[in-house]
């Protein structure tokens, strides 16, 4: 199974969708109504008004099989249907219908006003209630009493809640593909699953994020989310980091694609670095995961020669350097062994830390 954005959204960035911000109005509640019993040979048949019906919700609901909030762009209005007034001969009107919204899995709900978090979204099928339908008004048989036999009163039915919502879509992806633009981020994740990302020698190929599930014989599969866009500066704006650095937040770990094939003033250290800056100015959390580093292009003759050096220098620094070649499949075996097996170990941390060991 392969969850491609590509494919989903034709490739075109218009359509990929992670942001919306929408107004959402309940249904107001019916009113209730004033009657009497008006039957032959019964002149005081006294009060039948029968009560409003309950206006219907707004319900946010998560479908495994949407990828964008592209259909709630417009209209950035929904209104669940109002309850029908009571009626005569105790007849209680009908509740309206609950209107439900349905949004991707990986969606953030906030007050749009107090940016409050309402509901994070995380799984298929879940629903948030985002705004409450009216209650229903009181008919006047309600209020009859021994001293008050003929109440000529009935309640309005209650307004249903209205209120401006921000919708922030975060994919939901084990590992998180990220480098400078150009670096073979998009090669790499159709390297290893089955997603087919549009793939060229220019910056910023990469117009929307790319999933694709890995599998693999003797490990879980995961998910590989081929993030694009960030350059330096991305958490000030620059370039398209801003739009989707939020994508990285869900990540378990992180797998940093190096490329020093356009020449010796490409320094890989300094790139590595960079990006980070960038991860912790956005969000400190993020500088935390886990972060395999990969020089990309390793079938490169000039890639090859400096492979060595660039090696070494991260071991100074604490870190393993992978050599692989997203083009030709050199070194991805490895790397995959033990991102396979970082995954399965942060899993069965959480599950211990939840009681399943």
């Amino acid at each position: 199974m392969v969850w491609d954005l590509h494919s989903a959204c034709n490739s075109s960035m218009m359509k990929f969708v992670d942001e919306a911000r929408i107004h959402v109005k309940a249904g107001d509640g019916g009113d209730g109504c004033v009657s009497f019993r008006r039957e032959r040979f019964i002149p005081r048949g006294g009060p039948n008004g029968g009560d409003g019906g309950k206006g219907g919700d707004v319900i946010l609901q998560t479908d495994a099989q949407l990828v964008t909030l592209l259909d709630l762009t417009y209209p950035k209005q929904f209104r669940a249907q109002k309850g029908n007034h009571g009626r005569g001969k105790d007849q209680t009107g009908k509740n309206g219908e609950d209107l439900v919204i349905r949004v991707p899995v990986g969606t953030l709900i906030r007050e749009d006003q107090t940016e409050e978090v309402l509901q994070d979204f995380l799984f298929d099928g879940q629903r948030f209630v985002a705004a409450e339908g009216g209650r229903g008004g009181r008919g006047n048989a309600r209020f009859a009493t021994p001293t008050l036999r003929a109440p000529r009163r009935a309640d309005k039915g209650e307004k249903g809640q209205e209120r401006w919502l921000r919708l922030e879509l975060k994919l939901l992806a084990d590992v998180g593909l990220i480098g400078y633009p150009n670096a073979g981020k998009s090669t790499l994740l159709s390297r290893i699953s089955s997603a087919r990302p549009k793939i060229a020698d220019y910056p910023f190929t990469t117009l929307v994020p790319s999933l694709g599930v890995v599998n693999r014989e003797d490990h879980l599969s995961f998910v590989v989310a081929d993030i694009p866009g960030l350059i330096e500066g991305a958490s000030k704006g620059v370039g398209l980091g801003l739009s989707f650095l939020r994508h990285i937040e869900r990540t378990r770990l992180l797998i940093h694609v190096l490329d020093v094939s356009e020449g010796p003033s490409r320094d890989a250290v300094n790139d590595f670095q960079a990006l980070n800056r960038e991860l912790n100015a956005y969000d400190p959390s993020l500088q935390k995961k886990k972060q395999f580093l990969a020089l990309n292009k390793i079938d490169l003759p000039s890639v090859r020669e400096r492979a060595t050096d660039i090696e070494n220098q991260f071991k100074k620094m604490g870190h393993r350097l992978y050599l692989i070649s997203g083009q030709t499949g050199e070194g991805v075996e490895e790397l995959l062994e033990d991102v396979s097996r970082t995954i399965e170990s942060i899993s069965s941390q959480g599950h211990e830390e939840q009681g399943y060991s």
